[in-house]
């Protein structure tokens, strides 16, 4: 009855000797995600550079009346009217 429960050390060793064939799956998914984090990045900077190209430049704010006649003012050109 001894004998049933015995440990074969051969089965062991073959378990040791057993090279791990493929690639492993942790590094499956650590490129695939890197390449769509990649593919990412490369499209958001294609796109920039296309909308640089061909956006037309964005319009300046107008300048309220208000402003203006404070930079006359400092230039030391009065503002017409008074």
């Amino acid at each position: 009855m001894a004998d049933d429960f015995e440990f074969s050390t051969p089965s062991f060793d073959r378990m040791k000797n057993v090279e791990a064939k493929g690639l492993n799956p942790g590094l499956i998914v650590l490129l695939v995600i890197g390449s769509i984090v990649l593919a990412f990045l490369i499209g958001n900077y294609a796109l920039y550079v296309y909308a640089q190209k061909t956006l037309p430049p964005k319009k300046k704010k107008p300048v309220s009346k208000k402003k203006m006649k404070r930079e006359r003012l400092k230039q030391g050109v009065s503002a017409p009217g008074e």
